[in-house]
């Protein structure tokens, strides 16, 4: 039988997986983050996601793993987690009233080879007011999230459109992932 493994501890990627009503076993990565700035923003995610997936599959060798990275760029930078409220206060300064962009970079490892492909999704915030912002830094969801924000939770709220797959904002493109898992043999229940 078939096993489906994600590397990945993020709650957002779990519960997307869930809902393809797949079954999968989760093993977090410990895989190194870091990424030479020479890479695109599409290239970098695919890097960090085949480590990640990479990191598992040792473990797992006749399991499909799927490893996952996400990043936010906005006038050529990329933008990761804030460390701090400063830090999450100058990137939502930086992405308000504009358009951003959205790179989540998957890695499919199975028992034969490796598959690696990244979506991209515009984003546009409102303009946001000083007082927004604050109230946003203060929920506490800015601090684990690629640009400082959540579109699925309270940041919602910033999020004027997209122009893309909204799932790859999440950071998991599941429509995507459900054809490429398919393309390298994976039974899907469907």
């Amino acid at each position: 039988m078939q096993r489906l493994i994600l590397a990945s501890s993020s709650p957002r990627r779990k519960e997307l997986l869930e809902n393809l009503r797949l079954k999968f076993e989760i093993s977090s990565s410990d895989a190194d983050e870091s990424f030479s700035e020479s890479l695109s923003p599409a290239e970098a995610v695919m890097e960090l996601a085949s480590r990640k997936s990479g990191t598992v599959a040792q473990d797992y060798p006749d399991c499909f793993v799927i490893g996952s990275d996400t990043v936010v760029v906005h006038g050529g930078t990329i933008l990761g987690k804030p460390e701090s409220g400063q830090e999450a206060l100058q990137m939502l300064k930086k992405l308000s009233g504009n358009t951003h962009s959205v790179y989540t970079g998957v890695s499919i490892i199975s028992p034969e080879k490796e598959t690696r492909f990244y979506e991209k999704t515009d984003v546009t915030f409102w303009e946001l007011s000083d007082e927004e912002i604050d109230t946003y830094i203060k929920s506490g969801e800015p601090f684990d999230k690629a640009g400082g924000y959540g579109i699925q939770g309270f940041g919602s709220m910033l999020v004027k459109e997209i122009s893309g797959d909204y799932y790859t904002v999440v950071g998991l493109p599941v429509s995507r992932l459900i054809r490429e898992l398919r393309k390298i043999g994976y039974n899907l229940p469907y």
